[in-house]
């Protein structure tokens, strides 16, 4: 796999490698919550003061009072009305009429997407991913489209009038129609989904499903440590010059090994056999071509260190018979319960004997042919636990999208709210492109570079123009005086505000779930539904806050907003943070 599935650790957690503390996903959340709500406020309160001058103070007042009640006399009832108002208006605007695009998609796919009679892994994986990313991309244009544009024209019509002069409260006008618009989106994604799994299940042949091409693996994944070809610790492999360095290598008949920390290891993993499944990705790089037909080799050390034998009272250890790299298509690796070797009477219990006492397994891999290289990474090498049904990871990548619908709900609505439908819309589709993990990433190796000036020669904004003016290269020094200082601090200060913005950007990772389903995996719950879950938890109350607040203080009469006196300050901002 060339994915690396991580467990979000929600409070702390420590470095392996260089040994800080890190702050999990829930302090890390707090505080950047509260220094954009600190930013959110202070401008709301500029503004009262801007508009209402000498009567800024009583209206700050009023409104905090407001506010209070408003929070505090939320009704359920009148939240479900309105979600049931905005799913009617939603249906009445022909939201359902993308069901004649996916129909369209699923009674021609079957000419361009059929096999020669003998169907593969590949194109399983194909049917898979074909249909969770139709789905994905059917329903996130309706959802954003309703969402953006619901409030606005509202606004524009004039028909919230008929709502706010009700009982109901803003608060809970915001919360309905981010209800409501998630439920149409899953009213269309349960159709869809159940179409999609359908159509799947009605492509493949009974015999390829009697073979295990539909179904869902468990993967149960281990810590990687290396040995350099002297058997000392090191981070990481050998680089070996490929461009894809997601694996790194270790080298033949030395003491290099790949040595892999299994957790939670019992009776329960293994197979109805009593083996236990061991499955590797591994890959080969050879120094030299000699037969090509023939694969490399490599061996399983199993060792317990809390058991010592003989004189020198070395760890217990096992090494099985070697075994050939599956360069392009991977092996599953039945290793027998009861351990023994031809010619030795000696015979191991593989749980009782190298399963430590606090349920680690610890397994060593080395490449036993000279001059060669085998290629590992920490997702390479898996305890494959009994599998799941297909219908079973399936349902799971449908709760990714589903959630993935509810955090674009609310982010749509929450934008509606203070910019008109087609900045809200622009606005959100931003977001979403900026979600990724490849925008994520270049965004992390800028701000990490930034903020540890030996990895980022040129220094920030205002140090990056004065090497400009004074033409000073990347590795000058610059001259120590008061000026550069208030520079560098500015800078610092610019890289923290960059920092925050950044981390209010969801990372959509987590939601991606096609890609476990359609390589033959499960979806994991730590690596990525309880992550996804957290995250839409996580924008759910900040947005619905800052939604509410801001059409609270927004004129419904008008076509501007209360923002509109600091919206010069906000575009020299804007244009300030595009020009770092």
């Amino acid at each position: 796999m060339s994915f690396d599935p991580q467990p979000l650790f929600f409070w702390y957690r420590v470095d392996p490698i260089n040994k800080f503390m890190e702050a999990g996903a829930i302090p890390f959340w707090l505080v950047v919550s509260g220094i954009f709500g600190l930013v959110v406020l202070s401008i709301s309160i500029l503004n009262i003061f801007i508009i209402h001058r000498r009567a800024g103070g009583r209206v700050l007042v009023r409104e905090t009072a407001g506010c209070i009640s408003d929070l505090s006399s939320i009704s359920l009832r009148r939240v479900f009305a309105l979600t049931k108002l905005t799913f009617l208006e939603a249906y009445r605007r022909k939201a359902l009429a993308v069901f004649v695009v996916f129909g369209l998609l699923f009674m021609f796919a079957g000419w361009f997407m059929g096999g020669t009679g003998e169907i593969t892994n590949d194109q399983v994986k194909i049917y898979v991913s074909f249909v969770l990313r139709a789905i994905t991309w059917l329903t996130l244009p309706v959802v954003v489209v309703l969402s953006c544009f619901g409030i606005p024209e509202d606004i524009r019509l004039r028909s919230i009038h008929t709502v706010v002069t009700k009982p109901a409260r803003r608060l809970e006008i915001v919360l309905g129609r981010i209800l409501g618009f998630s439920l149409i989106g899953t009213v269309v994604l349960v159709v869809m989904s159940a179409v999609g799994y359908v159509w799947i299940v009605r492509q493949i042949p009974k015999e390829a499903k009697e073979n295990g091409m539909l179904t869902c693996r468990v993967p149960s994944y281990g810590k990687l440590l290396f040995l350099d070809r002297s058997g000392l610790p090191v981070a990481s492999g050998i680089n070996v010059g490929d461009v894809w360095e997601f694996q790194s290598f270790i080298e033949g008949a030395t003491a290099a090994r790949a040595i892999w920390k299994f957790e939670n290891v019992n009776e329960l993993a293994l197979d109805a056999d009593g083996n236990l499944n061991l499955e590797n990705r591994f890959s080969a790089f050879r120094s030299y071509k000699g037969d090509m037909k023939r694969q490399l080799f490599y061996d399983f050390k199993f060792t317990n260190p809390e058991k010592q034998v003989g004189p020198d009272h070395k760890p217990l250890s096992f090494t099985t018979e070697p075994r050939e790299v599956n360069e392009f298509r991977g092996s599953t690796d039945k290793i027998p319960r009861k351990l023994s070797r031809i010619g030795e009477a000696n015979t191991y219990d593989l749980i009782n004997d190298f399963v430590t006492a606090s349920g680690s397994l610890t397994v060593e891999v080395s490449c036993l042919d000279r001059q060669q290289y085998i290629g590992l990474a920490r997702p390479d090498l898996f305890i494959r636990k009994p599998d799941q049904p297909f219908w079973y990871g399936y349902a799971k990548a449908t709760l990714g999208i589903e959630l993935l619908l509810l955090l674009v709900s609310i982010i749509s609505v929450t934008a509606s709210t203070f910019l008109k439908g087609p900045i809200a819309a622009l606005t959100t589709t931003c977001l979403l492109l900026l979600g990724g993990e490849a925008s994520h990433k270049f965004m992390d190796d800028l701000l990490i570079g930034l903020m540890r000036p030996e990895g980022f020669k040129g220094g920030g904004f205002l140090e990056s123009i004065y090497r400009l003016v004074t033409h000073a290269n990347l590795v000058t020094e610059l001259p120590d005086n008061p000026a550069v200082l208030i520079m560098k601090n500015f800078d610092s200060m610019l890289t923290v505000m960059m920092y925050v913005f950044k981390s209010i950007i969801p990372r959509l990772k987590y939601f991606n779930m096609s890609d476990y389903v359609s390589n033959g995996f499960d979806v994991p719950w730590n690596e990525s539904v309880v992550p996804s879950l957290v995250v839409t938890l996580g924008y759910f109350l900040p947005c619905v806050l800052l939604g509410y607040f801001a059409l609270r203080i927004r004129e419904l009469e008008s076509k501007w907003t209360i923002w509109q006196p600091l919206k010069p300050i906000n575009l020299s901002i804007f244009a300030a943070l595009c020009c770092y």
